[in-house]
């Protein structure tokens, strides 16, 4: 029973370093992050087990983390107030043109990481972005003014 116990500090430890360490900046593991995961793998399993290596206490540890996030998924489904804790929340991070630097600064994104991003969009200018909006995901999501409803329509209509 103490590895069920060990398990859940654990799962619960590392959900919150994921937390902390932040989303993903486009949606990609940085070089640090990658590592920061690979090496807590190993040191999660001598926590958890106490250096056990029976086959009970891997299949134990496992189960316990395997139940945990589909608890988890489950309360994220069901209820709206629990999904911006485990999930966060969609930031706003440009608004008419103008990145919002106080919120790029929290979520640690460079404005050349955010220039990047809006390129591989094929947004050349800031002014071109009407909104972009860091996702829960990593990702950023970018909408645009539409120039074409700015001036004249493109058929004129007849009558």
């Amino acid at each position: 029973m103490e590895i069920v116990y060990r398990a859940t500090f654990i799962f619960a430890f590392l959900w919150f370093v994921t937390r902390v360490t932040g989303r993903s900046t486009l949606g990609e593991l940085s070089t640090f992050q990658l590592l920061l995961y690979v090496t807590m793998g190993d040191l999660v399993q001598q926590g958890v087990t106490q250096q056990d290596y029976s086959v009970t206490s891997a299949v134990l540890a496992v189960g316990v983390f395997s139940l945990l996030t589909v608890a988890l998924s489950w309360l994220n489904a069901r209820s709206r107030r629990v999904r911006p804790i485990t999930t966060g929340v969609p930031q706003v991070i440009v608004e008419d043109g103008d990145p919002i630097m106080a919120t790029l600064r929290s979520e640690r994104i460079s404005i050349d990481d955010l220039m990047s991003a809006a390129r591989e969009e094929g947004i050349e200018r800031f002014d071109d972005i009407r909104i972009a909006v860091l996702e829960t995901n990593g990702r950023i999501s970018f909408f645009t003014h539409d120039h074409a409803a700015d001036g004249a329509p493109e058929t004129p209509n007849a009558g």
